[in-house]
């Protein structure tokens, strides 16, 4: 029996060093988890009030353990390097089904998806088209990266204040070659509908007390003359809501600017001060290119353009089990659920029971502190040693055995 405790012993150690090699072996794989083998005696069923007397036959390793504790977070400033800090697994397809991983060192494909180093698509959310997130499906998150489509400018606001006091220009009519035919001007910048700019001016033109123009020209063409009214306070009286309307020449490029181009002069004053021009803000913008992805620690994806245009793409789903320990592990640092694991729980970071998620780091191994790990090759390797060392005793005592045996 002795021999075959020693064997036992053996095997286990072996099975140990196995695990522990494993250990050591990814401590620079990202978002690794790191094993515990787990042993149990091995005893015979004894007879009635044996049990008494009988001795253990040894061990055997029953299992192993995963350790699912934190790794050190490490900053790559990746834009789709992603990190969990917390609870969680990221939600990855392979096209056979949904598997879960910690490394979240993902990658853009040829077709513009996220994806894992093994070619697996990362899992989101899809936006609403009335804003927020479908959290009842899950879909492949793929990068928008074709331009971002020009928006015509069709509404303008000017905040400025024309100074009170001022007298009709010496000069008429209106002539924006002629400083003295009007009293103030303001420049900028409008967009068709390729997203092509325009150069726009609006010419200020006092007509009596309290009563002014505003006359907008669009690349040297009048888009129109509306007047203003101020009351005795200075502030906007005519007209009531704010808004002037006017009508730009449309463009010779083959785009267009809206049939009607809005101004709204509702915080423009007529104060004693000299003119301000303030902020003009336009709603137009140009085409633009795919800039930068930035990722939220709620998981919220955010394409961003170079015409300063923003897009949400999906919400990262994230995923946690009852029973971490019944999850089977895959290839590519994935596990997959199980009956013991219970099916997965999703949701959202930096929600219930789920971590963030943290843009530009990578959760690195649990094992990559690997003193703790050889401390434990030492111990193995000592009960290697030792269950050795006994099957030798064991061997030289049969050996005695059976030379006293011939000797009689």
């Amino acid at each position: 029996m002795a021999l075959n405790q020693a064997l036992s012993g053996i095997n286990a150690a072996e099975d140990q060093l196995n695990v522990i090699s494993n250990n050591i072996a990814n401590a620079g794989t990202v978002g690794f988890k790191g094993s515990t083998a787990q042993f149990a005696e091995v005893y015979a069923q004894t007879g009635l009030n044996l049990s008494s007397v009988a001795v253990g036959s040894g061990a055997d390793m029953t299992g192993v353990e995963q350790q699912f504790s934190q790794g050190d977070l490490e900053t790559t400033n990746g834009s789709l390097d992603l990190a969990i800090s917390g609870n969680g697994f990221f939600v990855v397809n392979n096209g056979s089904g949904n598997q879960y991983t910690r490394d979240g060192a993902f990658q853009e494909n040829a077709n513009g998806y996220v994806v894992s180093s093994d070619g697996s698509y990362l899992q989101v959310y899809p936006p609403n088209a009335a804003g927020g997130f479908n959290t009842s499906t899950l879909t492949d998150l793929q990068l928008n990266t074709a331009q971002s489509a020009a928006t015509p400018t069709s509404a303008i606001t000017v905040d400025s204040n024309l100074p009170a006091g001022s007298t009709p220009p010496a000069d008429t009519p209106l002539n924006p070659s002629d400083a003295n035919s009007y009293n103030a001007s303001s420049g900028f910048t409008v967009y068709d509908s390729q997203g092509n700019a325009h150069s726009a001016t609006v010419y200020y033109v006092n007509t009596g007390s309290n009563t002014w123009t505003a006359n907008l020209y669009i690349d040297g063409q009048s888009a129109g003359s509306q007047t203003l009214t101020f009351n005795s306070n200075g502030t906007l009286e005519t007209p009531a809501n704010g808004t002037l309307s006017f009508t730009p020449v449309q463009p010779t490029n083959g785009a267009t600017f809206p049939a009607t181009m809005t101004m709204n002069f509702s915080n423009t004053t007529q104060f004693g001060s000299a003119y301000s021009v303030g902020t003009i803000n336009q709603n137009g913008y140009a085409a633009g290119t795919l800039q930068n992805v930035e990722i939220g620690t709620s998981g919220i994806v955010t394409a961003i353009y170079s015409n300063n245009q923003t897009v949400q793409l999906g919400q990262i789903a994230v995923a946690n089990f009852t029973n971490e320990q019944g999850l089977q592990q895959v290839d590519n640092n994935n596990w997959v659920a199980t009956q013991s694991s219970g099916i997965p729980i999703l949701g959202t970071a930096s929600t219930g029971q789920f971590g963030d998620v943290e843009q530009g780091q990578l959760e690195t191994s649990n094992t990559s502190d690997t003193t703790a790990q050889l401390v434990n090759m030492i111990q193995a390797q000592q009960n290697y040693e030792a269950n050795s060392q006994m099957l030798g005793t064991v061997s030289s005592l049969d050996q005695a055995l059976f030379s006293a045996v011939d000797r009689s």
